[in-house]
């Protein structure tokens, strides 16, 4: 039976950008190829840990949410557990609660982004209207200025 799961997992800071990546494909990669369906994926960064693991005090945060058979879970937890850039990871199985919360939560982000982004126009726009309006003072002043002749 096709549940729905949150995986969250911490790897190792010292990863560069690229190798970052390739293991977060890996694993979408996994559920994809077990037939699965990564509904959503979120980079978190870097942060600091509440405690000491593997003597790290910092990691890279990511999130996935996907659908996929149960018995898959049990081998992707192995590979999570065997590999070195993974200090810790959570999967969860999500009831329909989590899953409406996720996707209010979904919208609610994408609501707020596309506020700042009309903030940011309407900022634009002001800034553009103010340079405007000093390019016109500007030409004023000097409209107003007389010529420097001989004869002054």
């Amino acid at each position: 039976m096709i549940s729905q799961y949150e995986l969250v997992f911490i790897m190792t800071p010292v990863l560069s950008e690229d190798q970052m990546a390739e293991t977060v494909k890996k694993y979408a990669k996994m559920v994809v190829n077990a037939k699965g369906e990564v509904i959503f994926e979120d980079n978190w960064g870097l942060k600091k840990l509440a405690y000491p693991i593997q003597k790290k005090s910092t990691g890279y945060y990511h999130t996935m949410e996907f659908r996929v058979a149960g018995e898959e879970i049990a081998n992707m937890e192995l590979l999570l557990k065997r590999d070195e850039k993974i200090l810790r990871f959570l999967t969860v199985k999500l009831d329909k609660h989590a899953i409406a919360y996720n996707i209010k939560k979904r919208e609610k982000a994408k609501d707020t982004v596309k506020t700042e982004e009309k903030a940011e126009e309407k900022a634009e726009e002001k800034v553009d209207e103010e340079k405007t309006a000093v390019a016109d003072k500007k030409e004023k002043v000097e409209d107003k200025k007389e010529p420097i002749t001989a004869e002054n």
